[in-house]
Formats: C-alpha cells, sequence, structure tokens
C-alpha cells in the first residue's frame, strides 16, 4: 500500500510537472523534454532504468520496466501522456501554469486531470514500491509519451512503430479517461473504460465553374458543399450497441432500478452522459473554407467533419458518408484511428474493480465506453488491448468532462491521494 511518502510526493509530482510547460498545439509543435527529464529522474531514484527516445528534438518520450516476481505473468503497460492542451492565462482564474493549492485543497493547473495527476500516481507508487521492498506480480512497463494531444506522431505511434521491443510481452495496458467518480442518483460511480470509438477526420472537398457573383452559378462549389455538411449536421446515426455498451447501460439500469432502455437513457438519469455518445457513429462538421471574394464565385470548397465510429460501425459510416456527400463532393480520412474494445470479464478488470470497491465500499465501477481516444489504439498496434483507469476521487459539484481541457482545470489534493491508493492496490494485484 502506498506509504505517507508517496501521499505526499503524488501532490508535489502533480505540481512540479503543471509548472513544466508542455502545450502542444498540434502541427508538430510541441516540448515534453523538461517533463520526460523529470519523469525519469524519479524513476531513477526508484532504481528503474528510464530511456528517453525521441522522434524529434525535445518531443521525448520516457519508457522503464520494472521486472514483477512472476517471470510467467504477462506484463502490463501502463502509460500516461506528458503534453497538454493550450490554455488562456487571461481566461483561468489562477496561473494555468502555477501549480498552486487553495486553501480548499484545490491543485490548479493545466494537466491536473489531463493527465499529470495519473502521471504522478504512477511515478509515486513505483517509488514507494522501492522504499517498502515490494514488487508487483506482473512486470509493468511505464510509458510517458509525448504527442497524445494531436496526432500522436511524436509519441505513442512512434513507440508502437519504432521501439516496438520496449513493450515486450505487454499484453494489456491502461490508461487515462476511466476510474474517475461521476455521480448519479445519489450513488458514486466509478467508470472503467473498456472500449474507444474509432477516429475518422474526414476532408470534404466541392468543385464547381468559377464566374461572377451576379450571374446565375447552377455549378457552384459553395452550394455543394454546403448541401453536404448540412446533411452530415442533420443526419440521425441508427443505434448500434456494442458489448460493451450492453454491459454498461445494463449495469447502469440495474443500480437506478430501471430496466435497460438503449433508446431511452433518461432513466439513468446523469448517468446517461456516460455512454449516450458511444451508442452510435457520429459526424460533426467543424470546419468550413471557400471563396476569396464576395463578388466571385469559387471553383472549389472544402470542410472538416470529426466522425466517431463505434467499435464494428466502420462499413456502416462509409456508407453513409457516400450517401450523405453524393456525386458533387468527395470525402477522404485526413486522420483515422481504429476503434478499441476490451473484455469487462477479464482477471484485470476485475482487479480494477476490487481495487475501487477497496477504498470506497459504497462506489460502484462499471463498464463504459470512451467517446473519444487515447494513445491505447496505438499501442493496440501491438497486440495490447487497452483500458481507462486513472482512478480519481471528485466531489459532486465537479464534472470530469467539464475540467479536462477546461478554463480552471483542478483537482482536489485527496482526489489525488485517493487515486494513488487505488492505482497502487490494483497494480500490486492485477
Amino acid at each position: 500500500m502506498a506509504d505517507g511518502r508517496a501521499l505526499d510526493e503524488v501532490v508535489a509530482f502533480t505540481r512540479d510537472l503543471i509548472r513544466i510547460d508542455t502545450t502542444n498545439r498540434g502541427g508538430g509543435e510541441g516540448n515534453e523534454r523538461g517533463a520526460a527529464e523529470y519523469a525519469a529522474a524519479r524513476l531513477a531514484e526508484a532504481g528503474l532504468e528510464p530511456v528517453i527516445v525521441e522522434k524529434a528534438p525535445n518531443r521525448s518520450n520516457v519508457v522503464a520496466r520494472l521486472e514483477g516476481t512472476d517471470p510467467s505473468a504477462p506484463a502490463l503497460l501502463v502509460h500516461g501522456h506528458l503534453d497538454v492542451v493550450p490554455a488562456e492565462a487571461a481566461d483561468w482564474t489562477v496561473d494555468p501554469f502555477s501549480g498552486e493549492v487553495d486553501a480548499d485543497g484545490m491543485l490548479w493547473g493545466r494537466g491536473a486531470i489531463d493527465m499529470k495527476g495519473m502521471d504522478a500516481m504512477m511515478l509515486a507508487a513505483v517509488r514507494s514500491w522501492a522504499r517498502e521492498g515490494v514488487r508487483p506480480r506482473r512486470s509493468i512497463v511505464f510509458a510517458f509519451v509525448a504527442d497524445e494531444e494531436a496526432s500522436a506522431e511524436y509519441g505513442s505511434r512512434f513507440l508502437a512503430e519504432q521501439h516496438a521491443d520496449l513493450f515486450a510481452g505487454c499484453t494489456e495496458g491502461v490508461s487515462e479517461s476511466g476510474g474517475f467518480t461521476f455521480h448519479s442518483g445519489g450513488m458514486r460511480i466509478y467508470p472503467i473504460a473498456a472500449g474507444e470509438r474509432g477516429t475518422a477526420w474526414l476532408e470534404l472537398t466541392a468543385r464547381g465553374r468559377a464566374g461572377h457573383g451576379s450571374k446565375k452559378s447552377p455549378d457552384n462549389a459553395v452550394v455543394k458543399l454546403a448541401g453536404a455538411v448540412a446533411r452530415i449536421g442533420a443526419h440521425e446515426w441508427p443505434l448500434r450497441v456494442t458489448p460493451v455498451v450492453e454491459a454498461a447501460v445494463t449495469e447502469l439500469a440495474a443500480l437506478h432500478g430501471v430496466e435497460p432502455d438503449f433508446a431511452d437513457l433518461s432513466g439513468l438519469g446523469e448517468a446517461a452522459q456516460l455512454v449516450e455518445a458511444t451508442l452510435r457513429n457520429s459526424a460533426n462538421p467543424t470546419v468550413l473554407e471557400a471563396g476569396y471574394k464576395v463578388n466571385v464565385v469559387p471553383e472549389h470548397a472544402r470542410a472538416e467533419v470529426d466522425g466517431r465510429v463505434v467499435p464494428g460501425g466502420d462499413a456502416e459510416f462509409e456508407a453513409t458518408m457516400d450517401e450523405l456527400c453524393g456525386p458533387d463532393v468527395a470525402w477522404r480520412y485526413a486522420h483515422r484511428d481504429r476503434p478499441l474494445t476490451a473484455p469487462v470479464d477479464s482477471p484485470t478488470f476485475a482487479a480494477m474493480r476490487a481495487a475501487v470497491k477497496k477504498h470506497d465500499p459504497e462506489g460502484h465501477p462499471v463498464p463504459f465506453c470512451m467517446s473519444g481516444g487515447t494513445d491505447a489504439k496505438q499501442f493496440s498496434r501491438l497486440g495490447i488491448t487497452g483500458y481507462g483507469f486513472s482512478p480519481l476521487a471528485l466531489p459532486p459539484e465537479f464534472g470530469y468532462g467539464k475540467l479536462a481541457h477546461g478554463v480552471d482545470e483542478r483537482v482536489p489534493v485527496e482526489g489525488l491521494r485517493f487515486g494513488l491508493r487505488v492505482l497502487d492496490d490494483f497494480l500490486l494485484n492485477a
């Protein structure tokens, strides 16, 4: 069990990591080097031999392996990203890179939840084991990666493609977006991710005949594109219930004392938020570009669409996009990552449930599928089954989804300590 020093270190490490600005603005612009060196130093102090690898200067990843007590057991990957999304200081109550702890015990800063708090838990746990002279049953590979908040090109994708040897023997992995407290109907629910929708970012293009804006324009690229965008935005995607979402709705319905109804989630109260986005594919138009002067009909127009695909929903998604775009608008994948699914009846999932119940006996761990994606998509290329489990205790007025990437991101100090206890218990017993 995490010792008292570890409970202090998890807070100190979170603050230190927040103060290292690792903003990722996309397009290759980022710098995780300082945070990577910090994590490597803490691991080395615990007797591990971390390596730092980079695809480009300062886009740094740290990987270290701790041998378990059972060499016959498959290894476990525990990974967290070091980069954070941008934060505009003028919009925040405090400096987003201050790591300030206020009088109410809240630790403020970009990355407090997503996900430098989890990085700190990983560091604090392994250091506690070194002091206590204990090791987990399974060998554990710890990875602190770059570029999760963009394309993963400099982070997990690079590691999976160029440094697969560092993850030899790993069959399962755990990372962000699961194990946090979600309040519904007076209950504390802990959703544990066992799946992710796939990413399908699209570029749409339409071509027509350029001409004078004062004349009739039957071959207008803007009109063609606008029609397709409107159809996509208005489309009602059909239900596609995957096994993980079925398990989630079934367990949540039982907790709320109602029968499972996938078409009507109102009986689940606030917990409907955990599953409503993962019951179907989706496509949201997000970018429009066309024209250069008001009296000129442009010859081309383009749009971008954020598509998300449930496991098994790829064929439906592509056929639907063909239909909605029609013959006058072409679409292509600008970025695509696979959907993921993981078994909810595995020993590893059971160990996560047990760790939550041990430290919150009145809590209710349940499976769910993430609407977005994580680095688990890239590590799945190595045959690693991914779960979302970065435990965190949050009070009712907090919303994990509202604070991650949001203004005034912050986390309760005691919530971090709870998370460390749960993660430590899980890792030692997985």
